[in-house]
Order: C-alpha cells, then sequence, then structure tokens
C-alpha cells in the first residue's frame, strides 16, 4: 500500500473580511465554506493553517483557536443553537463547545506569521467526514493582520493505492 497526496486546495475562510483583521475574542470567530469529500472520497487530509498577528502585542491567551466540525450526511453538521458552520462567515462558538479540538497557535509576537498542520480524519475517529471543515477564534488580544493574502487555508487530501 503506498499513500497517495492529492492537489493543495485553497479552503474559503475570510480572515480580514473587507480588509479588516478578525477582531480577537474568547468565542467570536470565522467558520470556513465546508470542503466536500463525496467525490474525492479521501481517508484523510492534511490542514494548513497560516496565521499573520497584527502589529500590536499579543495579549488575553497569545493564541488563535481551530476548532473542526463536520457532517456524516453532507447535511447536519456539529453545531451550537440552531447556528450551523458551513459557509464563510462570523461564527460564535460557546464557552464549553460540541466543536472538536481546539488546536492551538500559539502567536506571541507582533507582525509574524504562525502557521500549524494538522490532520483531520483523528478528531473523528480516524475517518474523514463527508464534509468538514473549521472555525477560527483569535484571542491574541488585538486583531490579526487585515491583508487576506497575509493568512493561509489549505488542504491535501490523503489515499491509499
Amino acid at each position: 500500500m503506498s499513500i497517495v497526496y492529492g492537489t493543495s486546495t485553497a479552503i474559503v475562510c475570510s480572515l480580514a473580511p473587507g480588509g479588516v483583521g478578525l477582531a480577537s475574542s474568547a468565542t467570536v470567530g470565522r467558520t470556513c465554506t465546508a470542503v466536500v469529500n463525496t467525490s474525492d472520497l479521501f481517508v484523510d487530509a492534511l490542514v494548513t493553517l497560516s496565521i499573520k498577528t497584527g502589529a500590536g502585542a499579543p495579549a488575553n491567551d497569545k493564541a488563535v483557536y481551530a476548532y473542526l466540525f463536520g457532517s456524516e450526511d453532507g447535511t447536519n453538521y456539529d453545531q451550537e443553537e440552531s447556528l450551523a458552520p458551513g459557509t464563510d462567515g462570523a461564527y460564535t462558538i460557546n464557552a464549553i463547545t460540541v466543536f472538536k479540538g481546539p488546536l492551538v497557535i500559539p502567536v506571541l509576537t507582533a507582525a509574524k506569521v504562525y502557521t500549524k498542520v494538522f490532520s483531520v480524519a483523528p478528531f473523528f475517529g480516524g475517518v474523514l467526514p463527508r464534509k468538514w471543515g473549521f472555525i477560527v477564534v483569535n484571542f491574541a488580544g488585538q486583531a490579526l493582520d487585515a491583508t487576506e493574502g497575509n493568512h493561509i487555508k489549505t488542504y491535501t487530501g490523503i489515499k491509499y493505492t
């Protein structure tokens, strides 16, 4: 058996919508557009999430968090209070959340890029859901960089032959 990597593909998640970096909050973040796995049938996906901090000194938790969501049927997602994630936009999570994670990206310095690469399937018992994605919550005490192109959100699907 050999591992086969797919093509690196962008994930739609605006971390600087309208030229304004994602504000610092313990619960308010951004959800990505769900990644659809119904035709590629990847067994896992490696995600690269790169965040660039703003110009101010980090405070609060000095961290950006990524929470994962999935859908086993392609329609019903992990969700809170009737708010389903899965489209690029603002999202508020509860302090105690139903989402998987968080993955923690420590952000200790102003105006610096921090990158986290992670595998998705382990969060779902080793099986990649039909649709999946993440919610980014910035609790670094300052807004993220205001240039969307300075944040990278991609995934590479994995199969075996």
